[in-house]
């Protein structure tokens, strides 16, 4: 009976399509070009069905600061960077991952949010407070006290439970919001270390991030665990193997010799040397810091001292350990400097990493199975940044788009508030300033000291494989998680491991 309803499907589809093409007969503009591709995308998009099967696996891509703009922007900078056409070019992400939809971001507490909440939204799947990570709304921002019943269950904590392998990525310190989402219980999203954490939360027994990685007790920990942030597991004793000048932060524990003492099947690397040299299927666990704080922007990710994988290498070494396990995985992958570039007003930086997130969404495409796979890539939240004015096709899209009423340039890419403007100076003339260059820091209206300021607007999300198209419309942040669960069951499939143990 299903087969005989699909083929009746299939059939009323093909005759409306044969209808439509006898009807551009009449239709002055049907060989235009623009038509044309228009039209083979309606018939793409009448093929498609929606895959309800269960997943395997979930890979989540997590990109910090990913606005609207920022994706045109990338999208036309990627395609002038190789030469072709930019405004119709496209990035990977947005051919992959064709189910769509708008994700409000605003939290409990705020019109606009940080990175902490919203995480502890796309993964646990309730809004919370700004400044927290992985707790209810029922906490209070900067007390440990409060946090204790308002702990939250991550999608990787079921996922360890129901027997699957985790792993987590990012480009930022790994003990940073969108990352310590995955694991982390604490009111201040700041105490990376034990050395950030306040009297208060001593005195209550609170744990700070790093610990809480090392020491999480969800199944048997991740399996992947790659980005920066080195200095949160070093003590202040230790000197840091890259930089001499700089040491570690903690007061209490070396957490690196800890994970290795806990791992004899692990490997710990802190360089792409020793990151190319391991090998996926002899390592149990893999623990790679690659920096003393967060890694290199893409940019500049060549001039390393000690050499750092790209997002998409880390991407595809991950999967490679991670799918070894027969019951699935769950993987965060951050793009977590892109936010950065945009604090600083850095358009080309944060381009550039966004480029790198859509090639490690290929290269994580290329080796997954996409009919088991849900793959969702989405954003924490926005950033102030627009393309303005009325620039000509293919003119730059880091370039100049006009000139203002003061008879000065003005760039198509700029920000409603940040460092590019600076207290009680004129806008500066741009002419003759090479506004391509990667330092090249775009003007602001509103002058705000070093960093500029998230923004409250929708993002995307994109998504594929099984259950994504209920992905659709505009939608709360928090329903990202619930999607992930029903795709995968894991709730039942944790809750029955648990039985099973208890027996």
């Amino acid at each position: 009976m299903k087969y005989q309803l699909r083929s009746l499907m299939a059939g009323a589809s093909l005759l409306v399509l044969a209808s439509n093409a006898v009807a551009q007969d009449n239709v002055l503009q049907a060989e235009d070009s623009y038509f044309t591709a228009a039209k083979a995308e309606l018939a793409r998009k009448i093929a498609d069905q929606p895959n309800v099967g269960r997943a395997r696996n979930v890979v989540l891509f997590v990109v910090d600061g990913l606005s609207v703009p920022t994706i045109t922007a990338a999208r036309i900078h990627e395609g002038q960077s190789r030469g072709v056409d930019g405004e119709s070019n496209v990035l990977s992400f947005e051919e992959l991952l064709p189910y769509t939809a708008l994700s409000k971001t605003y939290t409990h507490d705020s019109q606009v949010a940080d990175s902490a909440p919203t995480a502890t939204a796309i993964v646990s799947g309730v809004k919370s407070l700004n400044g927290t990570v992985g707790v209810t709304q029922q906490a209070k921002v900067e007390d440990c006290a409060s946090q204790k019943g308002a702990e939250v269950t991550t999608l990787f904590e079921l996922a360890e439970t129901a027997g699957l392998s985790t792993g987590i990525i990012s480009t930022a310190r790994i003990t940073h919001a969108t990352p310590a989402a995955t694991y982390a219980k604490v009111t201040g999203r700041d105490w990376e270390a034990d050395k950030d954490l306040p009297e208060e939360a001593v005195q209550n027994g609170c744990k700070d991030i790093a610990a809480q990685l090392v020491d999480w007790p969800a199944g048997d920990g991740f399996e992947v665990v790659l980005g920066g942030g080195r200095g949160n597991f070093m003590l202040a004793s230790q000197q840091d193997p890259e930089d001499e000048t700089k040491t570690g932060a903690r007061k209490d524990r070396d957490l690196i010799a800890e994970w290795k003492a806990r791992h004899n099947d692990g490997a710990y690397v802190w360089n792409k040397q020793e990151f190319d040299a391991v090998d996926p299927a002899g390592t149990g666990k893999l623990l790679g810091l690659f920096n003393a704080s967060h890694m290199q922007y893409e940019a500049d990710r060549e001039k390393d001292a000690a050499g750092e994988p790209s997002l998409a290498e880390m991407s595809v070494k991950a999967i490679d350990m991670l799918s070894r396990n027969e019951n699935g995985y769950v993987l965060m992958i951050e793009g977590g400097r892109v936010d950065h570039a945009h604090h600083a007003g850095n358009a080309a930086r944060a381009l550039t990493d966004t480029v790198a997130v859509a090639e490690a969404v290929k290269a994580v495409y290329d080796k997954v199975d996409p009919a088991e796979t849900l793959i969702i890539l989405t954003a924490d939240h926005s950033h102030v940044f627009s393309i303005a004015g009325y620039p000509a096709r293919n003119n730059p899209i880091l370039g100049i788009a006009g000139q203002g009423d003061d008879g000065k340039p003005y760039t198509t890419l700029g920000y409603l508030n940040g460092p590019g403007a600076r207290l009680d100076e004129p806008r500066a003339d741009l002419t003759g300033i090479d506004t391509t260059d990667i330092d090249f820091l775009q003007q602001a209206l509103v002058p705000l000291g070093e960093s500029e300021t998230h923004a409250g607007d929708d993002v995307a999300i994109f998504a594929q494989g099984p259950w994504a198209h209920l992905f659709h419309g505009v939608v709360e942040q928090n329903l990202i998680y619930h999607v992930m669960e029903h795709a995968t069951g894991l709730a039942s499939r944790a809750a029955l491991a648990t039985s099973q143990a208890a027996k």
